[in-house]
């Protein structure tokens, strides 16, 4: 069915304000995004930041009056709405235009991360099927895509053990598995991230028994080949001690979810156990990978 969409343009103070006043006039469905390409790149814990300049969108059935809904959504905030435009967008299959935007990743090697919906384009290679959900880690994000790159570049292994600490969708555990590892832990704090990781396992014919996954607090303490934690550059340093002491002497550890201006930081947190290779860079983001000494 087609839509209505009126688009506001306004700042950080307004904007929780603006997507009320919306949703109060019958919007089915709001959206924010950046218009002045300012990032934001590690907010803390139970924050919900905004840009400075924020454009919103928000989507209504087509046959409201739009001078109406606009009235309401003035009404609903305490003034007109401002800088407001409103647009009809065309009547598309939208779930297949959502679909359409993803495609096969190549990662290096043998490794391809494929949407189920898409034909693999190398049957013969290694393919991880992923679909985009809630949990974070589709291989399209470079902080991600760094760590399979290197997964592929240390392939394949031969029976290796690992731990993917902050699994998200399990993307890393599943990689490793597939190129030959052997069995991986898998921790996370949402339980969310648990369950996507268990399906996404399953959807790649991995049994349960070799991808293991579990809340922080119940996670066991294995002593593992190989140690992935693709979180934030805080966590990672607080955590140094505890995956520290997951790998194995002569183990490997792989830390992504860093800015290039935080990789010093993190690397410090390890040196007293690990030697570091030369810092691997896509865009701002670092992966940082070391081998930990015998």
């Amino acid at each position: 069915m087609p839509w209505l969409q009126v688009r506001v343009n306004t700042d950080r103070s307004n904007a929780d304000a603006i997507e009320d006043a919306l949703l109060a006039a019958g919007a089915v469905s709001v959206t924010l995004q950046d218009t002045a390409d300012q990032p934001i790149l590690e907010p803390a814990l139970g924050e919900t930041p905004l840009w400075n300049e924020t454009s919103i969108s928000a989507l209504f059935d087509a046959d409201i009056d739009t001078d109406i809904a606009s009235f309401a959504a003035g009404q609903a905030l305490g003034r007109p709405l401002p800088n407001c435009r409103w647009e009809l967008l065309e009547d598309k299959d939208w779930e297949r235009e959502w679909m359409n935007n993803y495609h096969p990743i190549h990662c290096g090697g043998d490794l391809w991360i494929c949407p189920s919906w898409k034909d693999a384009p190398k049957p013969e290679a290694t393919n991880l099927l992923l679909d985009p959900g809630l949990a974070f880690g589709t291989g399209t994000h470079p902080t991600t895509f760094m760590c399979l790159q290197w997964l592929a570049e240390q392939a394949p292994f031969s029976g290796e053990t690992f731990v993917d600490y902050g699994c998200g969708s399990g993307i890393l555990g599943i990689a490793a598995l597939l190129l030959g590892g052997s069995s991986a832990i898998g921790t996370d704090l949402d339980p969310q991230a648990l369950i996507a990781t268990h399906d996404n396992a399953e959807r790649n014919n991995i049994a349960q028994e070799r991808f293991a996954v579990y809340l922080p607090e119940n996670c066991p303490t294995a002593n593992v080949d190989i140690t992935l934690a693709n979180i934030l550059a805080g966590p990672l340093a607080e955590l140094a001690p505890m995956l520290n002491q997951l790998t194995k002497p002569g183990g490997k550890l792989c830390l992504s979810g860093i800015l290039n201006t935080q990789a010093e930081t993190v690397m410090d947190a390890y040196r007293s156990w690990f030697d570091f290779d030369p810092i691997r860079q896509q865009e701002e983001w670092v992966c940082l990978t070391a081998t930990k000494r015998s």
